[in-house]
């Protein structure tokens, strides 16, 4: 499958970036824990430069425990601030500020030697499309400042929300990049929803997404579908399985393979199936 999706009001919001950025102390840049480097757009790494820089790794209540440890690690070894989030429901939100001064710090002590202490810390937020970024301000902000969905490509324009403890946050719409490198990439984003569902084969998504993990995460995908001897099966053959014992039979009695696929995507993405983690740094590395 050839994944890309690059609508015109990214390539606005990447200058829309770059003319703002001058207003910028730090960026905060959201990644889908499940996917730390397939979510990391390189052109946002291009456009801040050595502007300083705070990873938060969001949905990681949805990804593997053991795995998010992992990128941690990972992050700090390349001398990068990393928090592990769950936006949705505010867990270690509390740090956030907190970790943002603490990057700041020389910066603000700097400030304070000149009598600017009172100045506002100001944040833009950065990531990808549907990586939760609207979420995530909703919740610093205490209300519904951004606007937010479950769909890639909701918030189009840049806005700016004041905080109370003295951080202003510009929200920018999520941005890909106009080519993705290998399949892989492509294929991860479109798996958690970062890309449009309209413009995908669904069966061949969840087809290849079925592979993947009867290969990682066998034990999960089995006892969610409840499959037994699924060893070298191709994921079209999984799918059709899972269609069966779901009962998704049509005229002629074949199965309704959309709607299967249809209704792994939609339990992959909300971890009925587990918790999944697409990458791994040593896999990466």
């Amino acid at each position: 499958m050839n994944v890309q999706w690059f609508p015109g009001h990214m390539a606005k919001t990447r200058r829309m970036m770059s003319e703002q950025l001058g207003l910028i102390d730090i960026v905060v840049e959201l990644l889908d824990a499940r996917l730390p480097l397939s979510s990391q757009n390189p052109e946002i790494s291009n456009i801040i430069g050595d502007k300083p820089r705070l990873i938060i790794l969001n949905k990681a209540d949805l990804a593997d425990d053991a795995v998010n440890q992992e990128w941690v690690r990972y992050f700090k070894e390349k001398g990068i601030y990393a928090i592990l989030l769950d936006s949705v429901h505010a867990k270690n939100l509390n740090f956030v500020a907190d970790k943002i001064r603490l990057v700041l710090k020389d910066k603000l002590e700097k400030q304070a030697e000149k009598g600017m202490s009172g100045r506002s810390v100001k944040v833009m937020v950065a990531g990808i499309p549907n990586v939760g970024k609207s979420s995530f301000i909703n919740k610093l902000a205490g209300r519904a400042s951004a606007i937010t969905g479950d769909r890639p490509g909701v918030t189009r324009g840049k806005q700016w929300i004041r905080l109370k403890n003295g951080i202003e946050l510009l929200d920018t719409p999520g941005i890909l990049w106009p080519k993705f490198e290998d399949e892989e990439t492509g294929l991860r984003l479109a798996y958690v929803g970062s890309i449009k569902d309209e413009i995908m084969d669904v069966e061949t998504l969840a087809s290849k997404l079925l592979e993947f993990l009867n290969s990682e995460y066998k034990e999960e995908l089995c006892a969610r579908y409840k499959l037994s001897e699924t060893e070298n099966l191709m994921g079209y053959e999984l799918l059709e399985m899972i269609g069966k014992k779901r009962g998704f039979v049509i005229s002629g009695g074949e199965i309704d393979l959309l709607r299967a696929a249809n209704i792994v995507l939609d339990e992959f993405r909300s971890s009925k199936i587990g918790k999944i983690s697409l990458e791994r740094p040593k896999v990466e590395e």
